[in-house]
């Protein structure tokens, strides 16, 4: 009788655990066939347990999806941040710059660098399918861009370039100093934009003093931005342990 007890208990217990730390779902590749850009990418869809057809689930769009995937084990930090509560279900769309019929071409340093085809695509092409296919805000202010190195300059392009479609910016690392200068005189100058920002750096090697003048360029605009320095390079030991840092930043509940 005792045994069956406890067993009864551990199996409750255990049974309460695999529900606390359900994991959401995470899609196949899905192509998208873009005629602003004349060509295909793909993308794979991060969804959230238990997730409701009329839950109007905020919205982070990641570059270099497939890296924030594999490296940066973005979904584990997801699934754990939303099952303890620290984080609002939030759906991510992991957008792949490689060529899907090719994956040895990577266009990202093309992509990436204020382009504005690649801006003209996510307002037109990739917010409006995803709008069409999943239970998202259309408030843009449930609405981030993602990346890292040149996709984080991305981020901080699309503040810009596509202000009105994105309310937050998530930026690891935005490269190089020369585009860091530029990033500073756009957003030194003109109005201030409704904006929420993560940015972070590294040591020397990660291009920590133009980060640094990016930082206080924002600072001194009173734009909301949290930010990050640690010892690392221009890697994923920098940029991996940052994340829930990032997600929290825009989705903390």
């Amino acid at each position: 009788m005792k045994n069956s007890a406890v067993l009864l208990i551990l199996a409750c217990f255990f049974a309460s655990i695999s529900h606390t730390y359900a994991a959401g779902v995470l899609s196949e590749n899905i192509r998208i066939e873009s005629d602003v850009l004349s060509y295909s990418l793909q993308y794979r869809v991060y969804t959230p347990d238990a997730m409701t057809s009329d839950g109007d689930y905020p919205t982070i769009y990641v570059t270099d999806g497939p890296m924030y995937i594999e490296q940066g084990e973005m979904v584990s930090v997801m699934d754990g941040l939303i099952a303890t509560g620290k984080m609002k279900p939030v759906i991510a769309v992991f957008v792949d710059a490689r060529n899907p019929d090719n994956l040895r071409e990577n266009r990202r340093n093309n992509q990436y660098l204020c382009k504005a085809d690649f801006a003209r695509f996510f307002i037109s092409e990739m917010i409006t399918t995803i709008e069409n296919n999943y239970p998202v805000s259309q408030n843009k202010q449930d609405r981030v861009i993602q990346g890292v190195s040149f996709g984080g300059l991305n981020a901080a392009c699309f503040g810009l370039m596509a202000k009105g479609e994105f309310g937050g910016l998530s930026m690891h690392s935005p490269a190089n100093s020369n585009h860091l200068r530029m990033l500073q005189k756009e957003y030194g100058s003109g109005d201030k934009l409704p904006l929420k920002m993560f940015l972070s750096f590294g040591n020397e090697s990660d291009n920590q003093r133009e980060g640094r003048g990016f930082k206080n360029v924002l600072f001194d605009r009173d734009y909301d931005v949290n930010y990050f320095e640690n010892e690392e390079g221009h890697n994923w030991k920098n940029w991996r342990p940052l994340i829930d840092d990032a997600l929290l930043t825009f989705f903390a509940k």
